[in-house]
């Protein structure tokens, strides 16, 4: 069971920034725009303070495929997944059912139970495409 964590400033900070931010977003960027903004904040801040909203639920994290840990403001509670620009960040939440039907799926033709899965998929939108 996790321990209720206490809401300071600088989570809020964090909270609020993300809720601006345009689809995911790593810390370091999120910590930029804070600072632009006048805030003290430090960049360890940022980073625990994203993975807290993360774990309390409040936000999504995803790795790139760059292997940078990327967070949104999440505005679906549950499990579900993500389609994700490349080139802007735009995101589009999934439901989760057909993923899931597929992995029960395949783990059952191998003889696995229990499955549990990550699956974001990464493309580029039309608008992007016609910028490229």
């Amino acid at each position: 069971m996790t321990r209720p964590q206490r809401n300071t400033w600088q989570r809020e900070a964090v909270r609020a920034a993300l809720a601006e931010a345009h689809g995911f977003v790593g810390a370091q960027r999120l910590h930029e725009t804070l600072r632009a903004q006048g805030s003290t904040i430090g960049l360890a801040t940022v980073y625990r303070s994203l993975a807290a909203l993360a774990e309390a639920g409040e936000a999504d994290s995803l790795q790139s495929p760059e292997g940078e840990n990327l967070f949104r403001s999440c505005a679906t509670r549950g499990h579900h997944h993500h389609l994700i620009c490349r080139g802007c960040g735009d995101t589009r939440e999934l439901e989760a059912r057909v993923v899931e039907d597929w992995a029960a799926r395949v783990g059952a033709e191998h003889g696995f139970s229990e499955i549990e899965h990550v699956v974001d998929l990464f493309g580029l939108c039309a608008r992007c495409r016609e910028v490229a």
